[in-house]
């Protein structure tokens, strides 16, 4: 049951942190882990604590969904396809305790003024929070004027994207004009310590990463500064960007349909997984929120559908029911994304660390999300809601 303790105790847990570490008991307070280790600790009784005994249920870090349209994505077949934005138990119930959001396609009728409304609503309300300046377009849309003084001034600015390459949605940008958004990221990360990256929306264009490869090869900026998503849309562009991983590039892989032209999310993160790629250098996302079109060779939409968060969820469960070991495939969702964005506190299991968590039940599907430190969802029911949640 939940209550309304500020601390809360949990005893043998199947932590996974994302590696396996065995059963643990964790005392939560003040929205991070205060302690785990073998030993049960002993708790004043004069202290108001809400114990919970998993019974050895796996529990794991929460996940980061670092690529989420939170103001809603959409309106490419006009006004009225411009999707709402997320509600809050729309992350929750898929295990997301940190969502990064963005701006796609439409990045006139949605503003990064928006979109910062919307993170900070969402912190409001007890996720934690994130977004990228700009979106599919050059000039990018800003809030300051520049992408570096959005990214250095303004504290949930992370980096820049999604900026669209090899897509008839996109500006067509230039070798020179990647390298000036990738210089003002890498400048941003040094002066701040953040991700700083461009996130890279890849399109069905059979350039593919050309862009990113001559960037590598003609310029200074770190490969960790190019972060292409989608990458599992084609076969040929996901191998392609597996290769870039050896030169210090971070992938993603997302977790939506790709047909017979494509690798399915879970395909694509096996494949992974069985290689001698480094296996630190993936993440996978969910688009949440996002349009998800399908055109003709003259440009026109012929479907469409919308992306939510419990996709990337659903890719876990069927890693797992396939047989893949938590273990091998949980750092995709938790702790590679918390390392690329440099979340210092997300992303793992351990003293100090934010409580973002997830329980599984017996057959490893979500029972419980706690979000720094408060219960979201217990017993799998959704117990905090949105502002505007029913």
């Amino acid at each position: 049951m939940v209550s309304a303790s500020s601390i809360t105790l949990l005893k043998n847990a199947n932590v996974f942190a994302p590696d396996s570490v065995g059963l643990k008991h964790l005392v939560i307070g003040g929205g991070e882990i205060l302690y785990m280790g073998d030993d049960l600790p002993v708790l004043d009784s004069l202290l108001a604590v809400d114990e919970l005994d998993l019974q050895g249920q796996a529990l794991i870090p929460g996940f980061i969904d670092a690529h989420t349209h939170i103001t809603g994505g959409g309106g490419e077949a006009g006004f009225s396809t411009r999707v709402p934005a997320v509600p809050l138990s729309q992350f929750t119930k898929a295990g997301v305790t940190t969502a990064v959001g963005l701006l796609g396609t439409d990045d006139v009728t949605r503003s990064t003024e928006s979109l910062l409304a919307q993170v900070y609503s969402l912190r409001e309300e007890g996720l934690s929070a994130y977004c990228y300046t700009g979106g599919y377009h050059l000039p990018p849309t800003t809030l300051t004027g520049s992408i570096r003084t959005d990214i250095v001034f303004i504290e949930p600015i992370v980096g820049v994207g999604e900026l669209a390459i090899s897509d008839h949605r996109s500006s067509q940008p230039t070798l020179n004009e990647l390298l000036k958004v990738a210089s003002e990221a890498h400048v941003s990360r040094l002066m701040t310590g953040k991700a700083g990256i461009v996130h890279l929306h890849l399109g069905d264009g059979e350039r593919g990463l050309e862009l990113v490869r001559e960037a590598l090869a003609q310029s200074e900026i770190p490969a960790k500064t190019f972060n292409p998503t989608h990458v599992n849309r084609r076969r040929e562009l996901f191998e392609e960007a597996c290769e870039l991983t050896k030169q210090g590039c971070w992938i993603d892989v997302t977790a939506f349909e790709t047909g017979d032209v494509g690798y399915e999310p879970a395909d694509a993160l096996l494949r992974f997984i069985n290689s001698d790629y480094p296996q630190d250098k993936l993440t996978i996302s969910s688009d949440g929120g996002g349009c998800l079109p399908n055109f003709d060779k003259q440009g026109h939409m012929t479907k469409m559908d919308f992306a939510n968060s419990i996709a990337m969820t659903n890719v876990f469960y069927q890693l797992i029911d396939q047989g893949t070991k938590i273990q091998d495939c949980l750092a995709f969702f938790t702790s590679n994304v918390a390392t690329l964005m440099n979340f210092k506190t997300k992303g793992r299991i351990a003293l100090g660390m934010d409580a973002d968590l997830i329980v599984l039940d017996k057959q490893n599907r979500i029972s419980h999300v706690m979000a720094k430190g408060v219960w979201h969802i217990y017993n799998k029911e959704v117990v905090k809601k949105g502002t505007f949640e029913e």
